[in-house]
């Protein structure tokens, strides 16, 4: 992290806050990209997740001192923990992904990676209980983050015209359901990398919705489900129950954010192909 990042006061109001971590942290991943380069894939990976964990910890710690932080790359935090954990009785936790879409950031060209942070309030009135979140998505040279919140998005121009609904997918491991769910719906899917990436795509109009099952991790959709509940978007698990962060278990496998209109009709196809309740 250079001086000019440590010595910068950042902003006290905490949406302008998480805004401000994640677009300096997304800086430093530029650097370590131009630094490092992509000829080795694995060590660019590590580079970059280090440098971006280690400065948002930094930070948090420097500016933060009283909240607690769940990250990706904490070393217990996949685990149960037991309940005496500082965590769990903290009243504010920040919810961090360093690097979301790791594969994505070692591919050169690759616009599909974030950065993510998020802050969930135990009195937050909110039903997710997230107070603030922003992902930063240096390649597209962007940040969204709900101190301000972008527009309701656009419907897509294919959807507007009747032609097919668009899904946006993982590259890697999308579900196995999504193609029988998409040719029910009349959809195709969009294979992208990063689910902030993913659910930036909804919260700007590029694709309908974002649908997932089956493998995830709180720090995978705290961030941007907050800047997509702050625009107004449905944000929900794939059963249609609230998406809630802070557990004992970090593990948040599924997930579904779409233009409010469009939610029930997703939801309900989902009840046939996941057989939820």
């Amino acid at each position: 992290m250079g001086e000019s990042q440590g010595g910068e006061s950042p902003p006290v109001i905490d949406g302008a806050f998480a805004r401000w971590l994640a677009g300096r942290a997304g800086q430093l991943l530029m650097e370590v990209r131009a630094e490092v380069g992509h000829d080795d894939p694995a060590a660019l990976k590590a580079a970059g997740d280090k440098r971006a964990h280690d400065f948002l910890m930094s930070e948090l710690a420097r500016h933060r001192p009283a909240d607690a932080v769940l990250s990706e790359e904490q070393q217990d935090a996949r685990g149960v923990l037991a309940g005496e954990g500082t965590r769990l009785d903290a009243k504010r936790v920040w919810i961090i992904d360093p690097l979301d879409g790791t594969r994505e950031f070692s591919e050169e060209g690759r616009a599909d990676w974030a950065v993510h942070v998020a802050l969930w309030g135990a009195g937050c009135a909110h039903p997710n209980r997230l107070a603030a979140g922003a992902v930063a998505l240096p390649a597209q040279h962007r940040v969204i983050a709900t101190d301000h919140p972008p527009a309701y998005p656009p419907m897509p121009v294919a959807s507007a015209t009747g032609g097919k609904l668009r899904l946006a997918a993982s590259r890697s491991r999308p579900p196995a359901f999504l193609s029988g769910l998409a040719e029910e719906i009349g959809a195709e899917l969009v294979p992208m990398g990063s689910a902030g990436a993913k659910i930036a795509a909804v919260i700007s109009g590029e694709v309908d919705a974002y649908v997932h099952a089956g493998g995830q991790y709180e720090w995978d959709s705290a961030a941007p489900v907050a800047v997509a509940t702050a625009t107004g978007l449905h944000a929900s698990r794939v059963d249609g129950s609230a998406l809630e962060y802070n557990g004992a278990n970090p593990r948040l496998p599924d997930l579904v954010v779409c233009r409010k209109d469009l939610a029930p009709r997703l939801l309900s196809a989902l009840r046939g192909h996941l057989q939820v309740p």
